[in-house]
């Protein structure tokens, strides 16, 4: 049978199908990215702006490229993590405050907001490669254990990869670290330091990019812990500053204003901001105060010269491969001004401070002066020492109402780019100017969605424009900033400025204050670098136009309604789904803190069966770390033992008379709340198979152990707790024993 011929078809021309996109190109030519930023260092702390810390990876890169000497972090950090990496305003965000101080007010959430995405995000779309190493720190506490979600974890928010710590802070020599989100152990070892441990990690994967996908540019989010307390550093280089700071903090800031001057960092005609009269005078302090707090700021020097010395590793391996010349590298040096958190006296043990539990240093204390910046203290300079850090301006981190919380100096290199090597860049910038400038600068446009959700505007500007002419004029015109009620707004030169009354070295104010008794101050910034003239008296009426600017912004921007410290937590979910008793197993590790059945001033109980053959040992439970927290384990030999750590005030250890048979057994801890007030002592006893083995008193039973340290099984992460055999692997996990279940109940 013939076949039917088709029809005859006309000349019109055919649809080509469009070829797929294989791979996703970034614009021709664009360059590397590589964001640095460092953790509560001053303004004044650097040699490259005039302070005693060697920094000579900043120096180099200073001299190669730019210094901006006027430009603003949030003053706390994890706001400025969230603005630097957005564009937006933190409280935009919806984070306006550090992670646990969130409560249900929209622009203090606690979490990022879809509408504000990251610019990993947006790079990682556009071609690039992204990588985060070091500080994350926002992540909700609710979404921190190995439930997830992950969407709010690095890897979430735009990041291909993630190698580092979740909390504000961790154990230099022991983290707490995840592998994207994954629980991990550090690299075993003698002498590890966690910002090396990044630093080589961080040039690992830039070496990886390079041979597995040639051409292809890369966004590298650097962020080790350094400086933020504890203090720890390896020892030599502690002895580089040996007796360096013997003058003291008042000497010390006037070195340092000297040395300003003379770099240019700060006009001619600056002046310097006195002493808060909070803070003591250096010659107030007794011979042995002065030895303990000089200690203090060797380390704190050390460390910051050290975690500088670390991002160096970065600009070698870029200068080695031939990818450093069309590299943007942004160096910005802290999330805000230096801490003062440790106390007007300084501290071995900065958080138990913090929490009410440790007392100011005695002659216990001198005499480990030595430990200072090992792995056995967690210590934090003097408030004293962070003011001076912070020179010229007045006041530290927290303190948003004023300099010394909010300028931070930074350091912009870009050889192929930027024409006049050295120069100095005086207009207004905030870190919610890095993703704008990020953007121009590689040719990716602003995205209008993300994911099918409309993005809010930027609130940052581009800082291209001063790259190769020194005297543009500011385009970053208005800028508000707000922490625990700390405010200020400023706009074309002026600035108005209210400090809420807290102190920063103190964990919480005594009293509340009503905002609108604080007091606000005026500064003309044109002609007053350092914020030292108060012209509130002289021209009220100038004053009262930035209050009401500094509304108009608050209401933009999600602050309302402003608060101080009094946090309402009861919108946000609670971690612990409001359980008084929970159950675990080997294995489980990674258990958040705030998500065990919560502990503080209150009675409970934790009860553990394990099935243990001869020569059983290892962790059975552990909470917490070095600096404080609890492990329940079986010693090197075979016994029983539960150690209780108070901070620097008590360590209880608890030990059974043998070593386990062979087969089943229960070990049991019962803390008995002495009651009589919040956060007080009590009883801890140890019984195994129901038999009474020892028992022990706590002075104090703290809020919590940490902000970072986790609650494993079988496993101690992180620091560890116990004085563990000196033979034992990196956690001292379980071995020739299970253990069957860990309960831990309130009562």
């Amino acid at each position: 049978m013939a076949h039917a011929q088709p029809p005859a078809t006309t000349s019109a021309p055919t649809a080509t199908p469009s070829s797929p996109q294989y791979v996703r190109q970034a614009p021709k030519g664009a360059p590397n990215i590589v964001l640095v930023l460092l953790d509560d260092v001053g303004f004044g702390a650097t040699s490259t702006f005039g302070g005693p810390a060697q920094t000579t990876t900043l120096d180099r890169l200073a001299r190669g490229g730019l210094r901006y000497n006027r430009f603003h972090t949030t003053a706390i950090c994890s706001p400025t993590r969230a603005s630097l990496l957005t564009g937006r305003n933190p409280h935009a965000t919806g984070i306006g405050s550090v992670m646990n101080s969130a409560d249900g007010r929209p622009g203090y959430s606690g979490f990022q907001g879809k509408d504000t995405a990251t610019i990993a995000r947006i790079l990682r779309e556009n071609g690039y490669a992204t990588g985060a190493f070091g500080k994350w720190h926002q992540t909700p506490d609710w979404e921190l254990s190995q439930a997830g979600p992950f969407d709010r974890w690095p890897t979430g928010e735009g990041f291909d990869t993630f190698y580092g710590f979740q909390g504000g802070e961790t154990d230099q020599f022991n983290p707490t670290l995840y592998q994207g989100t994954t629980p991990v152990m550090r690299p075993a070892g003698d002498n590890y330091h966690l910002t090396e441990d990044l630093a080589a990690r961080a040039t690992d994967w830039v070496h990886t990019i390079g041979s597995s996908a040639p051409g292809r540019p890369f966004f590298l989010y650097f962020a080790p812990g350094g400086i933020h307390a504890p203090i720890q550093v390896p020892k030599e280089w502690i002895d580089k500053y040996r007796g360096k700071f013997d003058q003291g903090w008042d000497k010390m800031r006037e070195e340092i204003f000297a040395r300003q001057k003379k770099l240019g960092v700060i006009p001619a005609n600056t002046k310097l901001t006195p002493r808060p009269a909070e803070m003591p005078a250096w010659d107030s302090l007794t011979p042995e105060q002065k030895r303990f707090s000089s200690r203090l700021m060797e380390s704190y020097a050390a460390f910051l010269a050290h975690t500088d010395a670390q991002v160096g590793k970065l600009v070698d391996e870029l200068k080695a491969n031939g990818q450093f010349d069309n590299t943007l590298f942004i160096y910005v040096v802290g999330d805000n001004g230096a801490s003062a958190e440790g106390g007007l006296e300084g501290s071995l043990d900065y958080m138990g401070r913090l929490t009410g539990v440790s007392p100011s240093p005695d002659a216990k204390s001198f005499a480990r002066i030595d430990e200072i910046g090992g792995p056995s203290t967690y210590a934090h300079v003097n408030s004293a020492w962070a003011w001076a850090s912070d020179t010229p301006f007045q006041w530290t981190k927290t303190v948003a109402s004023h300099l010394g919380g909010t300028r931070n100096g930074m350091v912009l290199s870009w050889p192929n780019r930027i024409e006049q090597k050295g120069g100095i860049r005086s207009q207004f910038g905030h870190v919610n100017d890095i993703v704008p400038t990020i953007l121009e600068v590689t040719g990716i446009p602003t995205p209008a969605e993300v994911d099918g959700v409309r993005q809010k505007p930027m609130n940052g500007v581009s800082l291209a424009y001063s790259f190769n002419d020194p005297k543009a004029r500011e385009r970053h015109t208005t800028q508000y900033f707000e922490v625990f009620g700390n405010r200020s707004i400023y706009h074309d030169g002026w600035m108005a400025s209210a400090f809420h009354g807290r102190y920063p070295w103190m964990a919480y104010a005594p009293r509340e204050r009503p905002l609108e008794e604080d007091k606000w101050e005026l500064y003309d910034l044109r002609t007053d670098f350092s914020q030292s003239n108060d012209l509130a008296a002289k021209n009220p009426k100038k004053l009262e136009e930035l209050k009401a600017l500094f509304m108009t912004e608050a209401a933009a921007n999600q602050l309302l309604p402003l608060g101080g410290q009094v946090l309402d937590k009861s919108k946000l979910p609670d971690p612990t789904g409001g359980r008084r008793a929970a159950d675990y197993r080997q294995g489980d590790i990674g258990v958040p803190e705030v998500s065990l059945p919560r502990l503080f001033s209150r009675s409970w109980t934790m009860r553990a069966t394990i099935d243990a053959t001869p020569g059983a040992r290892g962790v059975v439970a552990a909470l917490g770390g070095t600096d404080s927290g609890m492990a329940l384990y079986l010693d090197g030999e075979g016994r029983p033992k539960f150690t209780y750590r108070l901070y620097d005030v008590k360590t209880v250890d608890l030990v059974g008379p043998a070593p386990l048979s062979s087969g089943k057994h229960s070990i049991q801890v019962d803390f008995d709340y002495a009651g009589g007030g919040f956060g007080k002592g009590g009883t801890l006893k140890m019984t195994v198979d129901d038999q009474p083995i020892a028992s022990d008193t706590i002075p104090a039973n703290p809020v919590f152990f940490s902000i970072h340290e986790t609650f494993g099984v079988g496993l101690d992460t992180g620091a560890p707790v116990g004085s563990y055999p000196a033979d034992a692997p990196l956690g001292y996990p379980i071995s020739r024993a299970k253990v069957d279940k860990v309960t831990i109940r309130t009562r």
